[in-house]
């Protein structure tokens, strides 16, 4: 946080925040300005901004109108639209200090594993009143998830997956263990051996666990696919394209984990990860083979793509075995959940309304939206198996998030609370404070509803 968020404010410049409907009477108020912004066609449209005129070549301050978007991002374009230095900005009506100041960390991110970033953003003197340690805490889960999913697939299989759960525990003095391989198959998480036999880095089960034992429970399950050809059933390159992001799941509900033991949270966490690469050889397993999962029913292979809820099923009827007070997963699950909601919303499926209505509204007021989806128990039978309890696809092309969730459902027990948030974990185009690539959505909202329920 120190790259962008500065306590020395010597020599710092200004920034005026106006919104477009007050810039008449701010102009009014400073009449010496109308010529230069007239001339520079500044109008005070979202997003924008403008230096103002000061003596001896020296910028007599900034003036920006903030994003509509939502609070966060309101000053989110500012840290790599201008210039580097060191700026002050005056209050914003309807955007808290806080938030300046998280959408100045979120807009300063940079990727740069593989090579060095083009510039250093702006730096912000911290607003007067911002809660710094809440905005270092979500700026580093984010920054984490983000890192994580925007890493290729060959330095970010299941054994790196598993070295980023043990760095994260060990920063906060949680417990891990890891299931690897073969043991997969004697500890019974049979579909999670099956999905990942076929490649050369082995499979593994990673089950992380913090907190007093008589806190309410809380359980995170995060889809770990660290990358997918799609199996036998083989993807087309340009949907093969993207899968180093298939592990987006996990990804996320690592830096949710990392977040809540931040704040020291006062619950009973376990994160639990399936980790896996999807890939073809000669044992790789085929369209119509049969699995006995974890929690006894039998599925049907009906496509080697849908590999997500195979390796979920075994974790979440680990999860659910334990009957924690609130169980979460998030899976860059469907294709279909983008066709219906594109990248930008979550798609949630939560049977209790108020754990529904409660993540709907923290994701809202945190400017990281969810979209809630009907487990529409009517299209279950389009799972039945021929020759097993249950296939993992359907037969047909409809409703296919919805028929991933109820396929989820099958693993948890109605008596759960269960929230299944079906996610894009990505930004397909740059906007402000959301850079291209990897992204952690849903990660505040449900940061937020968890610590709210909990505190």
């Amino acid at each position: 946080m120190h790259e962008c968020l500065t306590s020395q404010g010597d020599g710092a410049i200004r920034i005026a925040a106006i919104r477009q409907e007050a810039f008449p009477a701010w102009l009014a108020e400073h009449p010496e300005s109308r010529g230069w912004l007239s001339a520079l066609g500044f109008t005070a449209e979202p997003g924008t901004f403008a230096f103002l005129p000061g003596g001896a070549g020296v910028p007599g301050g900034v003036i920006a109108a903030p994003i509509e978007d939502a609070p966060a991002w309101a000053f989110a374009g500012l840290p790599m639209a201008l210039p580097e230095g060191t700026y002050l900005l005056d209050s914003a009506a309807g955007v808290t200090p806080t938030d300046i100041a998280l959408g100045w960390a979120l807009g300063s991110y940079a990727f740069t594993r593989y090579r060095k970033a083009k510039r250093a953003p702006a730096k912000l003197v911290w607003p007067e009143g911002a809660d710094r340690g809440e905005v270092e805490r979500i700026a580093r889960a984010v920054s984490l998830v983000r890192d994580m999913v925007n890493t290729p697939a060959e330095d970010m299989g299941p054994t790196e997956l598993a070295d980023a759960v043990l760095g994260v525990a060990n920063a906060h003095g949680a417990n891990t263990s890891v299931i690897v391989g073969d043991d997969l198959l004697r500890h019974n998480y049979p579909t999670i051996h099956i999905v990942g036999r076929a490649s050369a880095r082995p499979p593994r089960l990673i089950d992380m666990r913090w907190g007093e034992a008589n806190a309410p429970k809380v359980t995170l399950v995060g889809k770990g696919v660290c990358f997918d050809t799609g199996g036998l059933d083989l993807k087309p390159r340009d949907a093969m394209l993207e899968m180093k992001k298939d592990m987006g799941g996990a990804a996320v509900t690592l830096g949710l984990a990392a977040a809540l033991m931040a704040a020291k949270t006062p619950i009973r966490l376990r994160l639990l990860i399936p980790a896996v690469e999807n890939s073809v050889a000669g044992n790789a397993y085929r369209p119509r083979d049969i699995v006995r999962t974890r929690g006894g029913k039998t599925v049907e292979i009906g496509n080697t793509d849908a590999e997500g809820r195979l390796i979920l099923c075994d974790a979440l009827s680990e999860a659910d075995s334990e009957h924690p007070d609130l169980l979460i997963d998030c899976a860059t699950l469907t294709g279909a959940a983008r066709v219906a909601l594109g990248p930008d919303l979550g798609a949630l499926y939560c049977d209790d309304d108020g754990v529904a209505e409660g993540l709907l509204e923290a994701g809202a007021a945190a400017g990281d939206p969810l979209w809630r989806m009907p487990l529409w128990r009517p299209y279950r039978k389009l799972i039945d198996g021929k020759c097993a309890d249950l296939n993992n696809v359907a037969g047909g092309t409809f409703a296919g998030s919805i028929i991933a969730a109820l396929y989820l459902s099958e693993f948890v027990s109605t008596s759960t609370r269960w929230a299944h948030l079906d996610i894009y974990a990505s930004n397909p185009t740059a906007r402000p404070g959301r850079p291209e690539g990897g992204e952690a959505t849903g990660l505040r909202a449900l940061d937020a509803y968890i610590r709210q329920r909990y505190a």
